[in-house]
């Protein structure tokens, strides 16, 4: 059984060069399913979801999901998270959310699709709508500034901290970094202020909100989460729940991902390295 802080797993392999072949050991990143339950104060326990996700950091997954997703208001309302004790040999692959009594938890809501995904075949104005009817609001103004410059140095930072992908090369991550003159060190100087790596990068930025909420640092204003790889509709939705104004890739964002930041005011840059970047939304945020 894999422990919940086991992130990678050795396996024999054969490794093939052109100059020839050689039996080696190879680090690879662990994939195995986290079912997330959530108990209501005086109901029976609800499974909600199933991801496929890299063992550790699991309380911040599913803290960071039910908010994320809309199933949990605040962090308040979670009582106690913890593994499943009595599921042999799977105890560490479920987490049960216990809630306090008056949480905003609504069984009905399992209902409704999980439009995020790319396959689910609900068009974008749905999606849009459907955030709108969830209460989400548009970021507002703060008059946060952030540097091209430092924008552009965040994905090395990113990837500068990923100490499990150095070891295996198969895993996402996801960080967030302050800005100068507001309430965390300046990106052009710090590297990200909380890291999280998995083989999902909707899950790493799970588990870096849900650090954030069980923290009680909800709203992410004035901040900026930086994310490997490209920049999804379902990333946006969750950094828009978060409260952060701010998002970076390293690769491109989706025609979706771009319409939700410019419908509620989010400032959305892809492509991002060391010399370029492309701003689709939002670059009234970003000084030269």
């Amino acid at each position: 059984m894999i422990s919940p802080r086991r992130a990678s797993a050795k396996f024999d392999i054969r490794r093939v060069r052109a100059e020839g072949a050689r039996e080696v050991r190879d680090a690879v990143a662990v994939e195995e399913p986290l079912e997330i339950r959530v108990r209501p104060a005086g109901a029976e326990e609800t499974a909600v979801a199933v991801t496929m996700r890299t063992p550790g950091h699991d309380f911040e997954l599913a803290a960071g999901f039910l908010f994320s997703e809309g199933l949990v208001a605040n962090r308040p309302e979670i009582a106690e998270l913890s593994y499943c004790a009595d599921v042999e040999p799977q105890q560490y692959n479920i987490v049960t959310a216990r809630l306090r009594p008056g949480a905003s938890f609504n069984p009905s809501m399992l209902n409704r699709n999980f439009y995020a995904t790319s396959s689910c075949g609900v068009c974008g104005k749905a999606s849009l709508e459907a955030l709108e009817m969830e209460g989400c609001e548009p970021i507002a103004e703060t008059g946060m500034r952030v540097p091209e410059g430092a924008l552009r140095g965040m994905p090395e930072k990113l990837r500068s901290g990923q100490t499990v992908f150095d070891r295996t090369g198969g895993l996402h991550a996801a960080g967030l970094f302050g800005v100068a003159g507001h309430s965390a060190p300046s990106p052009s100087s710090e590297g990200p202020l909380l890291l999280r790596e998995d083989v999902g990068r909707h899950n790493a930025v799970d588990k870096v909100i849900g650090r954030s909420l069980m923290d009680g640092r909800l709203p992410l204003a004035d901040h900026v989460l930086a994310v490997s790889g490209r920049a999804s509709f379902e990333i946006m939705q969750k950094a828009l729940n978060a409260g952060i104004p701010v998002v970076v890739a390293v690769g491109a964002p989706s025609s979706l991902a771009v319409d939700l930041a410019r419908e509620f005011g989010m400032t959305l840059a892809g492509f991002a390295s060391a010399d370029r970047i492309n701003l689709y939304s939002g670059a009234g945020r970003i000084t030269r």
